[in-house]
């Protein structure tokens, strides 16, 4: 399930600060990965470190946005906190499919809408509650955030 921390917390880590020095090659072999990447930064895996992106040509993964350098670094290290604040809006929804798979905290300090995602299921971790739609997950995130 995802958990969402809003507002400072300690022990936090920048996605891409982290992934930059400790991803590895295979990980974008994995679909969900794969999927993220069509997805987020028009851009397809080529093998080895090579990414294809759609607008900048041949590049590392160290130039992927850091949007997606966070949802890869959470989805592989799920044991970690990585700050979110750094994931658009269109990270929303891999935030959600990655919290199907793994139980993955992140923490927020801005209104990630998750608008387009109804229903879900989310741990706000401030209060301790479970939300399922936007109206509760609205009401909660506006004081923290």
């Amino acid at each position: 399930m995802l958990s969402i921390y809003f507002g400072e917390k300690e022990n936090v880590i920048h996605g891409p600060s982290w992934f930059r020095f400790n991803y590895r090659p295979e990980w974008f072999e994995d679909d969900l990965v794969k999927r993220m990447l069509a997805d987020i930064d028009k851009s397809e895996y080529a093998g080895g470190s090579l990414i294809q992106s759609e607008v900048l040509g041949p590049i590392p993964p160290e130039r992927l946005s850091g949007g997606l350098q966070t949802l890869i670094a959470a989805y592989k290290r799920p044991d970690l906190v990585f700050n979110a604040t750094s994931c658009g809006e269109n990270c929303a929804k891999w935030l959600l499919e990655i919290g199907k798979t793994e139980d993955v905290c992140v923490n927020l300090r801005y209104f990630m809408p998750f608008d387009e995602c109804e229903p879900f299921e989310i741990n706000i971790l401030n209060e301790n509650i479970i939300v399922s739609d936007m109206k509760a997950y609205t009401h909660i995130a506006i004081k923290y955030v």
